[in-house]
């Protein structure tokens, strides 16, 4: 699988791979399985430096996730128009390439930046970082990672955040969760959106899709979304407050909280019979 998309080589981890880089000589001097595993095990790495930075400026990481098209950004929207006089919100966008979804954010006053990630199908706790730099985190109550559009990897990747919110379009099916019980395995929330197209799409049903969740063991709640009519997106706002105030409690009392990262999207990374790295990378 990610052997031939080039997700494993990222714009953020690149330069581990480079000449005085981290990973630049492995035991066999270049091993794709053990090259791959350095490569998750520095995204961990990275990834807590990052969740401290959150930690110690009180903000709130979020990471959006789902199939592409599902509504992320016009949930987010939706969300900063709802508690932009209330919350301080900055977004990171991943996509592949474009500026589409953070000149939306944008338009909307709040800070965006955008992550092009190349072939990479999902982003990494470097680029995340890389993209830190760019924000006035003291100004900051939630920051959005949207992710890019995808059911499999970025469920298996900390970013350094605390919270994963995977949206389930009506459009899509209501058995995506026993499908893809990775992405959905690792929601802490799992909200149904578009449900304003449920009356034209019947075939899709709420409480299936909602069953297939439980059936992967999954406790999260699920919400009913319709962003662009502005409907049912109250609960949702809700539960954005109390992890606001769950995240100044924790801070308040030196915790922090890790996202349920699925091991078994990262084996997808390394268990499978990989081509030597050079051949499907070209480094500078």
């Amino acid at each position: 699988m990610c052997d031939t998309c080039g997700c494993n080589i990222t714009p953020g981890n690149r330069h581990l791979l480079q000449p005085n880089g981290r990973l630049e000589k492995t035991p066999d001097g270049r091993e794709a399985i053990t090259v791959l595993k350095g490569l998750l095990s520095e995204n961990d790495r990275q990834a807590e430096h990052n969740r401290t930075h959150f930690d110690r400026h009180g903000v709130l990481a979020i990471n959006l996730m789902s199939s592409p098209g599902s509504g992320k950004t016009a949930l987010l929207e939706a969300t900063i128009e709802a508690l932009g006089n209330e919350l301080r919100i900055a977004v990171v966008e991943g996509d592949l390439e474009t500026e589409n979804d953070a000149e939306r954010i944008r338009a909307k006053g709040v800070p965006a930046i955008q992550i092009a990630t190349g072939t990479a199908c999902h982003l990494d706790a470097h680029m995340v970082h890389d993209a830190l730099h760019q924000l006035d985190l003291d100004n900051i109550d939630i920051l959005f990672i949207e992710n890019v559009g995808n059911l499999v990897c970025p469920a298996s990747f900390d970013l350094g955040h605390h919270r994963n919110v995977t949206l389930l379009s009506v459009t899509e099916g209501d058995d995506k969760p026993a499908k893809y019980p990775v992405m959905f395995r690792a929601a802490d929330l799992m909200l149904i959106s578009k449900t304003d197209l449920l009356a034209v799409l019947d075939d899709f049903d709420p409480a299936a899709a909602e069953r297939h969740l439980r059936n992967l063991a999954s406790r999260a709640p699920v919400l009913q979304v319709a962003a662009r009519k502005q409907r049912a997106i109250d609960p949702w706002l809700d539960w954005l407050r109390m992890e606001v105030a769950a995240q100044r409690e924790r801070v308040a009392h030196d915790e922090t909280l890790r996202p349920a990262v699925q091991l078994d999207g990262q084996h997808l990374h390394v268990g499978a019979k990989l081509r030597p790295l050079h051949n499907f990378v070209r480094l500078p």
